[in-house]
């Protein structure tokens, strides 16, 4: 049996048509608000309390989610524009053979973020699955989430669209179950009373920046799914608010049981479902399944992406072949549970580092250098050699991203700025960049003149 008869997907990085594209507003709200309520994005939420209240910390997001959406808006409509996945949109920056260093590392974050994710489901579906039955086991429940992502993404976009849209919805009923629970056990005057207390040291401007940051994380694969949507204003429309809703439903879910946990004289952590569970074992239990379904959601855009990527290095492969692969792969790693957690605010960090810097220059060369045309064509076959530049690889923008990387790198690592780093690096990238075109054209034009007047 073929894999298209088995209803398995042949998806590819070919331009989708205009005439088969399937996402309306609704749909791309869908995508993209069942993307970020996420267990991470809520872990995250979570550490910005008690060293903020918890009104503090929910103006932050909001703010935050609200800058961060720009650039990922941005990044997206060039999917919708041109119909190709994001890391084919890598080539005419980076050149035809400089696009594959994106796409690998791309394919390597993917890879790291759904073990932190799935091993966090895991952990979540067996609270609820002991709460039921008395029976745990870890490993097992991690294993068959990631699993459940792997089938999912095999049958491709259309499944992935769909199951987006029904996850979406169930998200947001049980959530705001949890956040009236939350609200009725403690009124909230007495989250805006609370004492604050340095735990992570994560508050104001820092907070701001991880908020920021976290879209960074979706950049590189919004226009795998944004390349479906109908047109342009639809597409930029879901995006933008569908993202922001979850991301202030996500982060403010987890700095409120953060909160939760102090007034109740609990120790926060990264286990949700257990603080609320001590005080409503059944809400306990619900919020094991947001957990789960959250992951399961996400994993399954994370892991199809990371096939794209895959694809947008060796074309001509099918994508049954690399999602088995790196859906096991995915599922291996996940196992490496506590190791991920202790590692997760660095690994974020290192996002920030590898991918700001990439797509401050994409962004600056589509939207300001090329006014907003690529050759699609061209993108794909290289036949014209536009984007050939020095055997295929664009050395100015390389240079341009080795200064990006560095700036954000020392001024996380090795003295970290009290604005954060995140828009720092995504400005002077962008700034660099411009300034190497202006001196390098400015010196092949004075090369050519000094050529014309000694001949």
């Amino acid at each position: 049996m073929t894999e298209e008869a088995a209803g398995f997907s042949s998806d590819g990085i070919m331009p989708i048509e205009t005439g088969k594209r399937t996402m309306g507003f609704f749909s791309t709200f869908s995508i993209w608000t069942g993307a970020n309520i996420v267990v991470t994005t809520m872990y995250t939420g979570m550490l910005f309390v008690p060293d903020m209240t918890f009104w503090q910390a929910l103006w932050l997001i909001l703010l935050g989610s609200i800058a961060g959406a720009v650039p990922l808006v941005l990044m997206g409509n060039i999917g919708t524009r041109t119909g190709l996945p994001t890391m084919v949109l890598m080539r005419p920056a980076f050149g035809i053979k400089g696009g594959i260093l994106p796409s690998s590392v791309n394919i390597l974050i993917l890879v790291g973020w759904s073990w932190i994710q799935a091993y966090m489901a895991g952990a979540s579906l067996n609270e609820a699955v002991y709460f039921l039955t008395g029976y745990s086991n870890i490993n097992l429940f991690t294993i068959v989430t990631q699993a459940s992502v792997l089938v999912i993404t095999l049958y491709g976009h259309k499944v992935v669209e769909s199951a987006e849209t029904i996850v979406a919805a169930i998200m947001v009923v049980l959530t705001a179950v949890l956040f009236g629970f939350i609200f009725m056990t403690f009124h909230p005057i007495e989250f805006l009373q609370m004492k604050t207390t340095a735990v992570s040291g994560i508050k104001g401007i820092s907070a701001f920046d991880i908020v920021v940051a976290t879209a960074f994380t979706w950049v590189p694969i919004v226009c795998d799914y944004n390349r479906h949507c109908k047109n342009e204003r639809t597409g930029m429309a879901g995006t933008f608010f569908g993202y922001i809703l979850s991301t202030v439903i996500a982060m403010g879910l987890g700095a409120a049981v953060s909160a939760f946990a102090v007034l109740g004289h609990q120790q926060p952590d990264h286990q949700m479902a257990g603080i609320i569970g001590q005080y409503h074992p059944i809400l306990g239990f619900i919020a094991a399944i947001v957990i789960f379904l959250s992951v399961l959601s996400t994993n399954v855009m994370v892991l199809y992406s990371a096939v794209m990527s895959y694809l947008s290095i060796f074309s001509k492969q099918r994508f049954i072949f690399p999602a088995i692969a790196l859906g096991i792969i995915t599922i291996g790693g996940s196992l490496l549970k506590e190791w991920l957690l202790d590692h997760f605010q660095n690994f974020l960090l290192m996002i920030g580092t590898l991918f700001i810097p990439i797509f401050a220059i994409v962004l600056v060369d589509y939207y300001i250098v090329r006014k907003k045309h690529y050759h699609v064509d061209e993108m794909l076959t290289g036949e014209k050699r536009f984007y050939w530049y020095q055997k295929g690889f664009h050395v100015r923008v390389y240079f341009t991203y080795l200064f990006g990387a560095v700036f954000a790198y020392y001024f996380s690592y090795v003295i970290p700025l009290p604005i954060g780093v995140t828009i720092p690096t995504f400005m002077a990238t962008g700034l660099f960049y411009l300034a190497v075109l202006k001196v390098t054209e400015r010196r092949a034009a004075v090369t050519e003149m000094v050529k014309k007047n000694l001949s």
